[in-house]
This record gives C-alpha cells, sequence and structure tokens, in this order.
C-alpha cells in the first residue's frame, strides 16, 4: 500500500499543475521568464507598414516608412533575438527581446502599451497634454516615467534617465534624433499612424507584442477588434440608404479636411456613408472655404473634432466662422462632435477602431446597434 500512495504522488502533483495553469493562476507564460514566446506566431493581414518573418531562433521584423501603398519610401530591418550570441542576417539590427523599458514619443504608439496592459514596460514620454489615463499620469507624477521633451526639443538627460532599450520613433515628424542616436539606443520606426486601413492601424498592436514578449495577448486582443469591427462592417454594408458625410473646419483661413483615402474616411464608409472626398489624398487637405462648400453644402451629416475650451455647440461653431450655418448639417442639427478636452480621443481610439466604428453607425444607422448604446467618442451635438 505504501508504495501505491508514493508512485500517486508525482500523478497528483502534474495534477495540480496542469490544474493551476489551466486557470492561469500559478502557470508561468514565457514573458514571465524573460523569454519572448517566439513560437507564437504573428500573422500580419491588414498592416501594411510591417512585415514579420521567423527563421530560426531569430524573428524577423521589415518596417517600411513613406507612402508604402504607392510603392515609395525606404526600409528598416530588426532582428528579434533572445540571446545576444545568435547570428543575425546582414543589413539586420540586432534587439534582444523581450525589451522592459522604452520610450513612445506619441499617444498612438502609447495606445499599444495600454491595450496590451503593459505600462510598465514605458519610461518615458514627449508629454501628458491631453492625457486622461489615471495609471500613466501616476507613473509620471512619482517618476517611473519621465518626460523626455517634445520631438525637435528632446531632452538627452531625461532619454538616458528612462535606460530605454530601444526608443519608438515617428520618421516624418519633427525629428530631432540627431542627438539620440549619439547614445546608441537603438531607434524603432513605429508607423501606424500611416496605415490606410483602421484595422491596419490597430494591427501595429502586434507589433508592440512582440518586442515586449505579449504575442499571444497581441494575437488575442486584435482577434477581438478585427471580429467586432468586420461584423458591424458587415451589416452596415447592407442598409438600403446611405447618408453623406463631410469633416474639418476652418482654422486660419483653410479648411482642413482629410484625403479620400485616409482611414477616418474609410471608417466613414465601413458605417455606412459616403464621406464628400473622394479623392487620392491619404492625409489632410486644406481647402478655402468655397471649395469645401461646394462639396459639402448638403452633406447630410458633419464631424468635427476639437479641443474646444468648455461646452461646444452650434452657437460656437457659427461664432468660429458664420458662413458654417449655410451648411445642410448646420441647419438639421446633424453635427458628429468629439471634444479632445473631454475623451481620450488619440490616447486611446488608435485600438479601438471597432468602437469608432460603432459611434458612426449608431449615429447613420441608429437600428444597427442597441437601443441603449451609449457612443464614447462621437454624438451629435446638441443644440
Amino acid at each position: 500500500m505504501k508504495k501505491i500512495i508514493l508512485n500517486l504522488v508525482p500523478a497528483m502533483m502534474a495534477l495540480l499543475m496542469c490544474a493551476c495553469s489551466g486557470k492561469g493562476g500559478t502557470a508561468k507564460s514565457a514573458a514571465d521568464d524573460g523569454i519572448a514566446d517566439s513560437t507564437v506566431s504573428i500573422e500580419v493581414k491588414y498592416a501594411t507598414g510591417f512585415s514579420v518573418r521567423d527563421s530560426a531562433d531569430v524573428r524577423l521584423v521589415s518596417i517600411t516608412t513613406g507612402s508604402s501603398h504607392k510603392g515609395k519610401g525606404s526600409g528598416y530591418q530588426f532582428a528579434l533575438v533572445h540571446s545576444d550570441d545568435v547570428a543575425v542576417p546582414e543589413g539586420y539590427t540586432k534587439v534582444r527581446v523581450p525589451i522592459t523599458n522604452t520610450i513612445c514619443m506619441t499617444s498612438l504608439q502609447l495606445s499599444n502599451f495600454t491595450i496590451l496592459d503593459a505600462h510598465d514596460v514605458v519610461k518615458g514620454l514627449t508629454g501628458t497634454k491631453n492625457l486622461f489615463n489615471e495609471d500613466i499620469l501616476a507613473r509620471v507624477k512619482d517618476g517611473r516615467i519621465v518626460k523626455i521633451g517634445m520631438e525637435g526639443n528632446f531632452d538627452t538627460e531625461m532619454v538616458l534617465a528612462a535606460n530605454p532599450q530601444v526608443i519608438f520613433i515617428s520618421p516624418s515628424k519633427r525629428g530631432g534624433y540627431d542627438a539620440i542616436k549619439e547614445t546608441g539606443i537603438t531607434l524603432v520606426p513605429h508607423l501606424g499612424y500611416q496605415e490606410l486601413d483602421p484595422l491596419g492601424q490597430a494591427e501595429w498592436i502586434k507589433f508592440i507584442g512582440i518586442f515586449i514578449g505579449k504575442e499571444q495577448e497581441a494575437n488575442e486582443v486584435f482577434a477581438g477588434i478585427e471580429s467586432r469591427y468586420n461584423e458591424l462592417k458587415e451589416k452596415a454594408s447592407k442598409v438600403s440608404t446611405r447618408p453623406t458625410v463631410t469633416s474639418g473646419e476652418m482654422h486660419y483661413g483653410n479648411w482642413h479636411a482629410v484625403g479620400g483615402k485616409n482611414y477616418l474616411a474609410q471608417i466613414f464608409r465601413d458605417a455606412g456613408a459616403d464621406y464628400v472626398i473622394n479623392d487620392e489624398e491619404t492625409s489632410g487637405e486644406n481647402l478655402e472655404f468655397e471649395k469645401m462648400y461646394a462639396l459639402a453644402a448638403n452633406a447630410d451629416y458633419w464631424r468635427i473634432l476639437n479641443s474646444f475650451p468648455g461646452e461646444f455647440s452650434y452657437e460656437a461653431l457659427k461664432a468660429s466662422e458664420p458662413r458654417n450655418e449655410l451648411f445642410k448639417a448646420f441647419k438639421e442639427q446633424k453635427v458628429i462632435y468629439c471634444n479632445m478636452k473631454q475623451q481620450p480621443y488619440y490616447e486611446i481610439s488608435p485600438v479601438q477602431p471597432d468602437v469608432l466604428l460603432k459611434d458612426f453607425v449608431a449615429i447613420f444607422h441608429p437600428e444597427l446597434v442597441e437601443p441603449d448604446y451609449k457612443p464614447k467618442y462621437y454624438k451629435l451635438l446638441e443644440k
């Protein structure tokens, strides 16, 4: 009997370990042990700015800057390894992963870390303007995250104080990286802002995941976003009537509107509406009022995003430009509005295209969402 009991002990221990692992209680992931899990495959389905290829002990990451959709731009190559002894192909910059310290230059980059519950990895930011996240603000306040200054005017001492293994940058922005380059810190372009597909922008979650050892989490988070987005997009594609929508407002004598190929224009289309600008421009366009009025005078809806101090209103919109009252959307009070002083728009919306889509669908086609849906970012401007 004693022999039988002794033989049962190892089996019982194994069962206990499996049970704990199944509940996620005591089992450790590869990231917990400081090893990035390269066994988790990364499929890039929508993003055009980066690609991933696994080769033996190396994960090869290629990044294309510039207008990749037009066949232009330049590239960067990174080889992600778990050991410094691993040889990498010629032309690739070696990066030991998972990284534990980094600096984010933009809110879009920060949104990737937020959605992956990885604020611990962020040790530096350019600033906290329009930041709402209480955890990030607390980390800045107690010094766990340092402010390194704005692009073009970085504080090198603060950069070094953050002790980053890599710094995620936006190459086409104002720059000022020469001083940082001299420190020898690896600069990694993050080009989510160039993506023309809303899901492509959000898919950069996977890009960050492979650097911080959260590949599995990134895959699962993105799969949820993708599923919710495509399900609602499919419903909106079947509507019988598609309203028209315009975007932007006058600033310093020009109307700044997103181009017809911009990711926001794509969200409008996916939400069952037609954007009034139908050209090949991918970012913003500065148009004279007369030009914009010719395009959008009879648009059913008018989308506005700004940082108005206080409560924005139709009176405030008219005060900023008296001719605004001439638009159909103004007359019929169908202005779609989001105030960045009240909502964490750039802070988290890049990884919530499904939420943005639902906000617009709730306005364009309310019958497609639940009756009690409460919009997160955009809603019709009240009188």
